[in-house]
């Protein structure tokens, strides 16, 4: 299903054919993110990124755009805490030519002073965005509490401070450090010939080389009380995060973490909705997430709620997560767990763009991607005891981190007092 060629500088392609789509995803992704920066550079990934479409050697930033999209195709990028992604999707016809684009965006971008300083003011603006929308600032907030002082725990965006100390030579400086051959992965899924797309990478990139720039710091976990931060302010609905500590990326309960996910917040059927949302009307909004690195990981809940219903939510909410431990979860929600599992995923593959990210995360991350089947072999394997070490393993009060978001200046106390999980 995958075919794989790594070229003598280091760098790999990876590519999937899907001969009865009409279209290529495209993505040149590179082993650098949040995780890499300091608190001195924190955002300079991220504003990189942003950089990269104001114009390379070959196209002005009007052509990077008008080469893809003028052609019936979607151009973007984005930055993660271990790796940051451009890509595009488009007509299978033009794959050569957002190769063309997207090769000579990361290899000789320009970098030029006056777009530095303009973006800039942009960049500031999105932060400035992020802090206005309680339900997404949250989340920074519980990052500060799962990782204090750590790259993992500050904005990918950065503070104004270190984006305002951020110019042209250290962008440049630190494009050169990490955009590099072994750091590269270019990935397709499509319409497509692994060897033609080989050769033409091998000639855009035969000129990259270079070590592998600097590893990141790994994460600390020194945990032992629950940890609890409030930022008050006056908003028409609290929000909330709970985050644990989980499971690294490649972990070999990744699997059973997924299902305990699904069953407790990841669609209107989990635990989480019916008895929070649907039987008792406490929340709009509810549901969990899972946050994977190579070395850490964190399982969140995450809801928006009435003002006046913070406790019996959070009350609610702490009851649901000690039920998986005390008794395995149920043979019928389980089952219907695993489908959701990989119905889902069965649909994701059949996007081209969504498949080329799969590709992408887990050929960089892990330098290996599962097949369908492979997947389906490794879920069918969990066991409903396996779902329950996981939930033991995770909702300890120890482990427990609670960020909220809302007019809760007198509610400090009550709140710390409720963080007790048996």
């Amino acid at each position: 299903m995958y075919q794989k060629t790594k070229l003598d500088n280091g760098l790999q392609i990876v590519t999937s054919r899907m001969p009865s789509m009409q279209s290529v995803a495209l993505g040149i992704w590179i082993k650098v993110g949040g995780r890499y920066e300091t608190a001195g550079n924190k955002g300079i990934s991220h504003y990189l990124e942003h950089l990269l479409f104001k114009g390379s050697k070959k196209y002005s930033c009007r052509q990077i755009k008008e080469s893809i999209e003028g052609v019936g195709g979607s151009l973007n990028g984005f930055t993660a805490e271990e790796y940051t992604c451009y890509l595009a999707k488009m007509p299978s016809r033009h794959l050569e030519r957002s190769l063309d684009v997207l090769s000579d965006m990361v290899l000789n971008p320009s970098l030029c002073a006056e777009e530095v300083e303009k973006e800039k003011t942009v960049i500031l603006e999105e932060l400035k965005m992020y802090k206005d929308l309680p339900q997404s600032y949250v989340h920074e907030l519980l990052d500060e509490l799962l990782w204090p002082g750590q790259p993992l725990g500050m904005s990918i965006i950065g503070t104004v401070e270190s984006v305002q100390s951020i110019g042209s030579h250290s962008l440049s400086a630190y494009q050169k450090q990490y955009y590099v051959s072994p750091s590269i992965m270019v990935v397709a899924a499509g319409v497509l010939e692994h060897k033609k797309i080989v050769t033409r990478v091998k000639k855009l990139f035969s000129v990259l080389k270079g070590k592998q720039g600097t590893a990141f710091t790994k994460a600390e976990q020194g945990q032992t009380v629950p940890q609890l931060t409030i930022l008050s302010k006056d908003t028409e609905q609290t929000h909330l995060v709970l985050g644990f500590h989980s499971f690294k990326r490649g972990h070999s309960l990744r699997y059973a973490q997924s299902l305990l996910h699904i069953i407790m917040g990841a669609n209107m059927s989990s635990r989480l909705f019916n008895e929070v949302r649907e039987k008792r009307g406490l929340a709009y909004e509810i549901g969990t997430q899972l946050k994977r690195f190579e070395d850490a990981g964190a399982f969140l809940v995450h809801a928006g709620m009435d003002n006046n219903k913070v406790e019996e939510a959070l009350k609610v909410v702490l009851e649901e997560l000690v039920k998986p431990k005390n008794e395995p979860v149920t043979n019928d929600e389980f089952k219907r767990a695993k489908e959701y599992y990989l119905g889902q995923l069965m649909l994701t593959l059949e996007d081209t763009l969504e498949h080329m990210l799969w590709m992408g995360e887990y050929g960089l991350m892990l330098d290996r991607v599962s097949t369908l089947n492979e997947v389906v072999r490794e879920v069918n394997k969990v066991t409903r005891k396996d779902v329950q070490e996981v939930a033991r393993h995770l909702f300890k009060e120890e482990n427990l981190n609670l960020a909220l978001i809302g007019p809760l200046k007198d509610k400090e106390p009550r709140i710390r007092s409720m963080l007790h999980i048996p």
